[in-house]
Formats: C-alpha cells, structure tokens, sequence
C-alpha cells in the first residue's frame, strides 16, 4: 500500500518524517501498530513536560498577547497578521524591581505566523508599548513555532503544541530570555466550543533562572451563535508552581468576557474586557485582536 492509500500514514510523514517508517528495505510496517508508538512517544513527552512542573515558582500573566489558542494551525504556503491591541486601564502602580508599573500602559503586539506544512507553523513577534508620560517603547521580540496533531488520528481532542522564546527588556520583564510552552486541547460539540492551554514557562536568562517552572492556565467557551459572531468567555490564570500552589491572594485569575467577529472571510476581530479577582495581578484591562489571513494555500 503506497501513500496515496493511506492518508494517515501520508499525514504523519508531512508532520514528523524522522518518527515514522512506511518501509525498510523488502518489509512492510504495520501502519497502525507504527502510529500507536508515536503517540505513545508524544504523550510520554508531553507527560514529561508536566512533571518538571513539580517543585518549582511564577512570573506575571503575559499582558501584550492576551489569547487562548485554537487548535488549527496557519495551513500550509500561507500568512496570517494578528496585530493585538490592549490597555491596562487598572495595574500595578509602582515597580517590581526593574519592571515598570503596569498601570495605564497600551500594547501593540505584531504577530506574523507562516504555514511552512500541514501541521507546522512559525511566527514572529514585534512586541511594544507606552507608559504614562514616555513615548512608544520597544519592549522585545519572541519566536514561536507549533505543531498539530493530525485529526485522522482519532484522538478525542484537537491537540497542538506551541514553544515559544521570548527577548524581553528588563522594564517589562526581569528575565531577558524566556520560554513558554504550550498544549492546546480543543474539543467541539454542536455549535459549541472549548479550549484549554495549560501553559508552562520559565526563565532561561535572567534573576528568575533557578525558579524553575510556572504555570498559567488559559481556557476559552465559545458558542457559534451565527456564522460571523462567536461570543466567548475567556479565562487567564497565574497560580504558582503545581507543587507549591500560591497562596489565593497572590494567585492571577482573570475572566474576559467577549468574541470573535468575522468581518471577512480572511478577517477576524476579537475583543473582550478583562476583569481580575485578586490584586496581584491587572484588575481590568480591554483587549481586541485583529487577525488578517493572506497568501495561497499549498497542496
């Protein structure tokens, strides 16, 4: 049986080509039996990433990219433009350190994402602000490729997983090189959509070196209620390291009711107002993201 027979088989080769075989010399590979194993590999990974959370302690919500990702990827030979919006109309009023007062800041965050595969993506980030009484500010740039998970799988959900590096200046971020990860689990049922990011970082440059690991989780509900307009409940959460959970009060929780409007086919605004449960984190802030798809989709 050639690829052309076999679309699982063909999709897992676009995905990952060094972790499936169709043939050795003379033998067929029982593609079935071969795709049990890589799932086995990924999830073994992806349960390894959570246990390096179990003793470890937590850097700030992101406030320039305020998004719970969806499962779909860029597809393959096109771009996608998201430029995020967002103003923190109630923060922090003094300095943590070298990380400047949150309170009255506005973001631009320029997101350009490239399909390179079916299941394969990579963006860039140009990542900028101002403060009360400073002009715009350059605040840092990041990198971030992500993968999906074929759906002819058959998992019970949508998976795909982002890593992303982050260069940010010591005024918006004490730590001047940062990674993230992050699953996205995604499932539909009717007109109804969930997704949930638990996402995981920490600092590889920076003070916050040997803090090790923090957890931010991030989940969004939304229901299709036409074919434009979804609106949604969007969640953002800091709560510590899952060994050694932070006390409630210096926990992040944060609730952005608000939606995805479909202006074009290739153009989707978000928006939604952020409202915050503890004071540790902003207690309001007002987000819109406007994605732009472009280009021609490859075969």
């Amino acid at each position: 049986m050639d690829d052309a027979d076999n679309p699982g088989r063909r999709s897992l080769r676009s995905l990952c080509p060094g972790l499936f075989s169709v043939a050795l010399t003379g033998q067929r590979v029982d593609a079935r039996a071969a795709l049990t194993r890589t799932q086995r590999v990924l999830t073994g990974m992806l349960l390894g990433v959570v246990l390096m959370l179990a003793s470890n302690p937590l850097h700030a919500q992101d406030p320039f990219e305020i998004q719970v990702y969806e499962y779909p990827t860029v597809p393959k030979g096109m771009w996608n433009l998201e430029t995020h919006f967002n103003y923190v109309a109630e923060g922090t009023k003094s300095f943590d350190g070298s990380v400047a007062p949150t309170n009255s800041q506005s973001h631009v965050t320029f997101e350009l994402t490239r399909g390179l595969t079916e299941h394969f993506e990579l963006a860039g980030y140009l990542v900028l602000a101002r403060r009360v009484g400073h002009g715009p500010e350059y605040v840092g740039w990041r990198v971030r490729p992500r993968m999906s998970l074929p759906q002819s799988w058959g998992l019970p959900l949508d998976v795909s997983i982002s890593a992303e590096v982050g260069f940010p200046r010591q005024l918006y971020d004490e730590n001047t090189t940062t990674l993230e990860i992050r699953p996205i689990l995604e499932k539909s049922v009717g007109r109804f959509q969930l997704d949930f990011n638990p996402v995981i970082g920490r600092a590889l440059r920076g003070p916050g070196t040997k803090e090790g690991w923090d957890f931010e989780p991030g989940a969004r509900f939304a229901y299709a209620l036409t074919r434009r307009f979804e609106p949604s409940l969007e969640y953002y959460g800091a709560i510590g390291p899952l060994g050694n959970i932070l006390p409630a009060n210096q926990q992040v929780h944060q609730f952005f009711p608000g939606g995805d409007l479909k202006i074009a086919e290739n153009i989707v605004w978000n928006f939604g107002v952020g409202i915050g449960l503890t004071d540790a984190g902003n207690r309001l802030v007002y987000k819109a993201r406007i994605g732009i798809l472009f280009g021609r989709k490859q075969k």
